[in-house]
Parts: C-alpha cells; structure tokens; sequence
C-alpha cells in the first residue's frame, strides 16, 4: 500500500501551503495536487524526487510509511530536527514565521509539527525566554519598512500589555498583525490596534479572539529598506500619532 497521497496532504499541511503554493514548488497542475491527496492519481518518480528532496525524506518512507501517525514521527526527519535544535548554543533560540506561512500559522501555532518546520535562528543579545519572529509586510507601521522582521517576545497574559507599546498580536478574526495596543479601560473585552502611519485608522479586536501576543523587542531590516524621513514628515507623523492615542484614551476613560 502506497501513502504517497495522504503523506503529501500531511507535509503540504505541515509547511502552511495551499494546494497552489505546493504545485508552483513541485511544477505541476494544482489539480494535480488535489488528485495526489484525493489519491486518484500517483504521483510520478520524478514529482516523488522532489518532494523527498524539500523533506529530506527517502522514498521508502515517502511511500510506506504513515507519516501522520506518532509512530512514523518518532523516527522521521521531524524527530531529527528536533534533536538538532536542542544542541545548546547559549542563545535563545527564535522561530521564524515568514509571511508566507503566516496564514498557515493561524492554524499551526500550537502545532509543535509545525512549529519544528520553522526555520530558526538566534541572536546573541537576547536574555532567557521565548521569542518569536514575523515578516511583515504594508506600510501601516511606517517608517518601518515592508519586509521587515520583527523579533517579539512571548507576553503570558494580556495584563502585561503595556498601552501604546508595539506587539505582534495573532487573532482569529485578524490573523498576524504588528501594531501599538491600546487596552480599552471601559471596555475589558476590547482591543485597540494602532498603526504607525496615520493614513490607517484604530480599530478594534475582542480579547477573546486573541491567541498570542508578542513584544517587540527588536526590528531587523535589510539595509536597502530602510526609509529616508525629513524633519517635518516625522514631526508630522508623531503630532498625529501622540493626537489619535490622546484622542482613544479620552473616548476610554
């Protein structure tokens, strides 16, 4: 018995991928993606050649082996990066959600399946904890760039937000977002998310729909990002930006 199609189906889920995404990777039809899983159809060898490349995976366990199942897991490649992520390197260990696997991530942040596909990565600098890192992309966070990486650590509660600071917040209604938070003293079960560039209004998320909040404690950008500002466009921005907070914190308290 071959588990091609329901192991493809499993990995494509693991990395966060739509069917399309897989297909331009594998360099076939995304019908064909959905035949492979719906197992109506085999994938050839060389379609099998490459995914066992992306995987790091043989063929034989490609083919034969379950991989959804524990047992599969326990001595599959997963298993293995696991293994090589727990060498100590006296640095905390950050794992990286690139913006396209922030859709994936909704349903896979408290996946550790998904989470050991994240690339990781570590910087020196940080203290003991937990710390995350997420791509965002737009302009509503200017000056900080489109494609900038924001490094956040994991806040346990929502009592230690601290008002106006900047999170990466994941909610079900929103998904992955970098904005100032504003917690709502008339109304607890409401968030306000601020942006940076005032051309983006406020706008409110409910605490219950919160999964995760993150502080950001470093941006990393590439060079070439990084925006020229004069004196009065920053001045500007800030003056609208301190006016909208006083602005919220007069309509709340």
């Amino acid at each position: 018995m071959s588990y091609a199609g329901k192991n493809l189906k499993h990995l494509r889920k693991q990395r966060g991928w739509t069917q399309q995404e897989f297909a331009d990777k594998l360099n076939v039809k995304r019908s064909l993606i959905g035949a492979y899983e719906e197992e109506r159809a085999e994938p050839k060898l060389e379609v099998l050649e490459i995914i066992s490349d992306i995987f790091k995976l043989s063929l034989d366990e490609l083919l034969l082996n379950d991989l959804s199942s524990s047992k599969a897991n326990s001595g599959n490649y997963l298993e293995q990066r696991r293994k090589l992520k727990m060498v100590a390197s006296g640095s905390a260990e950050i794992q990286f959600v690139p913006q396209k696997a922030a859709a994936g991530y909704l349903n896979g942040y408290a996946d550790p399946d998904f989470l050991d596909e994240l690339n990781t990565f570590t910087l020196p600098m940080l203290s003991p904890g937990q710390y995350r890192a997420f791509e965002i992309v737009g302009d509503s966070m200017m000056p900080t760039p489109s494609g900038s990486v924001i490094v956040g650590e994991k806040v346990e509660t929502l009592d230690d937000v601290k008002n106006t600071n900047t999170y990466v917040l994941l909610s079900k209604s929103e998904g992955v977002v970098y904005k100032r938070l504003l917690k709502n003293i008339k109304l607890k079960n409401k968030l306000t998310l601020i942006s940076d560039n005032p051309v983006y209004e406020p706008y409110h998320v409910n605490t219950e729909d919160v999964l995760e909040v993150w502080k950001a404690v470093y941006i990393l950008q590439k060079a070439s990002l990084s925006q020229h500002w004069d004196v009065g466009q920053l001045a500007g921005i800030v003056n609208n930006l301190q006016e909208q907070v006083s602005n919220l914190q007069k309509k709340f308290n």
